[in-house]
């Protein structure tokens, strides 16, 4: 618990040493660097080292999230309960070294909701490192990653959660995600005709999630994706953005099928979720590779919009030789929204998930209000949702969130 504390006390002075060096860089107008003034919503700090040879962008953000719930029993809605917390809290660093073509990105979770999750197998540390990657554009557009970061599964998962169109992400995301791993990946771009855009995005990562510190007691996990763009790309980057802020002039489609195999899995999600039968991996490492699995997720995903109007649906599927103790089954999302003149939007989303073994079946249905002040990076939402969960009472849920970048 000691060791724990000046871990903490070590992390929370190098951040703030961090941010204390950035701001006095950015105070010492050097000739040889570039010092440029940046919008809001465009970071905090960005510079520029000479002969353009080096570059760093600085930014955070925040999310300011209230909850409150009641229970349906019966028909009768009772049993109030509320929160109040930081959902999030950010603080990234990007941009290039040497060459515009080797970039890199680190992000630190600073809340206690961002930290939590640590286990012997990250030697019980609050998990900060969220994003440590280099990505190097070595030849066309090919491009190889090395470090960790998310890897290319459901779209709602890659989508930044400051950009969702929600106040956060659905269900089927929590069930079937495989977020963040350390590996490699490999991405290319192909043009079949002026117009039509195909991305090839695959993967070879550790198998247990994100800032794993022991060897690895499971297999690897191997991932691929493969997303195509009939008419085009969008905007900004919009298919991996909530709502159609830029209200896209002509209609742009992202249709994409994905595929994630873990070889002896040793989570009940996969690279995810809790160990098997609750083992510790640091003390029954062979206990759990003796009852290691093969699991297998599947997913296919589609993205649209056009003036205003945008449309998202994901289907996900997960399976496993031995479904006793991996959380099989499958989900769909579906959500749509519009985006007035006045940059208040309206949106809908109906979640499935169906569990095998768990003998669950949810249905939660949502609706949502946002105003985007400063696009994503600066906006209120709110959202309503009724939760129905076969055999069991449902629930209504409120939730309100103020999303801030700088």
């Amino acid at each position: 618990m000691q060791r724990q504390k000046l871990i903490n006390t070590i992390m929370r002075k190098l951040i703030l040493l961090a941010v204390i060096l950035c701001a006095s860089l950015a105070q010492a107008q050097s000739k040889k660097n570039s010092i440029q003034a940046t919008k809001f919503g465009k970071g905090i700090l960005n510079i520029k080292g000479e002969n353009n040879t080096w570059s760093l962008k600085m930014a955070t953000r925040m999310q300011l999230l209230s909850t409150f719930n009641l229970e349906n029993n019966n028909g009768n809605l009772g049993n109030l309960s509320s929160s109040a917390l930081l959902r999030r809290a950010r603080l990234k660093f990007d941009g290039f070294a040497y060459s515009p073509k080797l970039k890199y990105k680190l992000e630190l979770g600073l809340s206690n909701n961002d930290l939590s999750g640590g286990s012997s197998a990250t030697k019980g540390a609050n998990r900060m490192v969220l994003d440590a990657v280099v990505m190097w554009n070595f030849a066309g557009t090919f491009e190889v990653w090395y470090g960790q970061t998310k890897l290319p599964g459901n779209i709602e998962r890659v989508i930044s959660s400051g950009n969702l169109q929600f106040v956060d992400r659905s269900r089927l995301n929590k069930e079937f995600t495989l977020d963040r791993e350390f590996g490699i990946q490999v991405r290319h771009l192909t043009k079949l005709t002026d117009r039509f855009v195909v991305r090839e995005k695959f993967a070879v990562s550790q198998g247990e999630a994100r800032n794993v510190t022991i060897d690895n007691n499971g297999g690897h996990q191997y991932t691929g994706r493969i997303e195509l763009l009939p008419f085009g790309l969008f905007e900004s980057k919009g298919d991996y953005s909530g709502g159609d802020l830029k209200r896209e002039k002509t209609p742009k489609l992202m249709f994409s099928v994905g595929y994630n195999y873990i070889e002896d899995a040793i989570k009940d999600k996969g690279g995810q979720g809790k160990y098997f039968g609750g083992l510790d991996p640091k003390d029954d490492a062979s206990a759990l590779g003796a009852m290691a699995t093969d699991v297998k997720t599947g997913f296919i995903d589609v993205m649209y919009k056009h003036k205003g109007f945008s449309f998202m649906g994901e289907y996900a599927k997960r399976a496993a030789n031995n479904s006793n103790l991996v959380r099989v089954g499958d989900g769909v999302n579906l959500s749509a929204g519009y985006l007035l003149k006045s940059n208040w939007e309206i949106a809908t989303r109906y979640t499935n998930i169906s569990l095998e073994n768990a003998v669950e079946e949810r249905n939660e249905y949502t609706l949502g209000v946002s105003r985007y002040v400063v696009g994503h990076k600066l906006k209120i939402q709110s959202d309503l949702s009724y939760i129905d969960v076969v055999g069991k009472n449902g629930s209504v849920g409120l939730r309100f969130q103020v999303d801030i970048h700088l």
